[in-house]
């Protein structure tokens, strides 16, 4: 039996709002997340899919339940912490990367995220040709800017970079908070396509926000649709490939 890489028993998140109300998000999630599953999630505005993936990272902590990291419990461990095991990618190409360092020095900084820090020489230069290597599969060009600073880059470079920063270290957990809504159809396409090459070829266990109900359909081995704060339905790969986009459309009206 394949052992559970991530583990959420019953767990119940509520935000404040503004003005001080409490409002419950997550109302029980209970979720098995197998290493080297690659899980394509949908849900309308408010059903918690950024509320869950926040709960995971650790920036926000559960009101009650648990969270389980290869069966340690890390309900109440720091966002900080969990940086040495989760990556994570943000909608907006603006976030996880430092604008006024180069892409070079902002993938050095990647590779000691999460790791205590000490005092030592930066090893920039050595790394330079380890890091252009990398950027050439981002298929954008990416590895000519390694020099340039980010605030300079285009959105999918952006991207494309902050992909790198999340899975340079190999992180048990990748997050995928809708990481190519921002970005034009045809970049989006590019990203997507060496996320999922990527994802595969290093083995890593991935989740990813999507409001485009092909994408759900096309890429990963798993289809979660989250409704009203709780998993509606869990769809393993061989009932996935015989839906249509029309049927995921269904599950919203039940």
């Amino acid at each position: 039996m394949t052992k559970s890489t991530l583990e959420l028993k019953d767990v119940k998140t509520t935000v404040k709002t503004a003005d001080g109300e409490i409002i419950p998000i997550l109302k029980g999630i209970n979720l098995k997340i197998k290493s080297g599953d690659f899980i394509t999630i949908i849900g309308t505005n408010g059903a918690g899919k950024s509320t869950l993936f926040n709960t995971i990272a650790g920036s926000l902590k559960p009101d009650s339940g648990q969270i389980l990291h290869d069966g340690q419990d890390i309900t109440k461990m720091s966002e900080e912490k969990r940086t040495q095991f989760i990556g994570r990618v943000f909608q907006d190409p603006k976030m996880g990367t430092a604008p006024r360092m180069t892409v070079a020095e902002n993938l050095l900084l990647a590779t000691n995220r999460g790791k205590k820090r000490f005092l030592k020489i930066r090893k920039l230069k050595e790394n330079i040709p380890h890091f252009k290597e990398m950027a050439r599969v981002m298929n954008n060009g990416l590895e000519n800017r390694l020099n340039s600073f980010v605030e300079g880059l285009s959105g999918g470079q952006r991207q494309a970079l902050s992909f790198l920063m999340a899975t340079i270290e190999r992180p048990d957990i990748l997050l995928l908070d809708e990481h190519t809504a921002a970005l034009d159809p045809h970049t989006s396409e590019n990203l997507l396509a060496v996320t999922d090459k990527q994802i595969k070829e290093n083995k890593l266990t991935a989740l990813m926000i999507t409001h485009h109900m092909e994408d759900a359909l096309k890429y990963g081995n798993r289809l979660l649709v989250l409704k009203d704060g709780r998993v509606k339905v869990d769809i393993n790969e061989p009932e996935k490939k015989k839906l249509k986009v029309s049927d995921l459309y269904a599950y919203f009206d039940d």
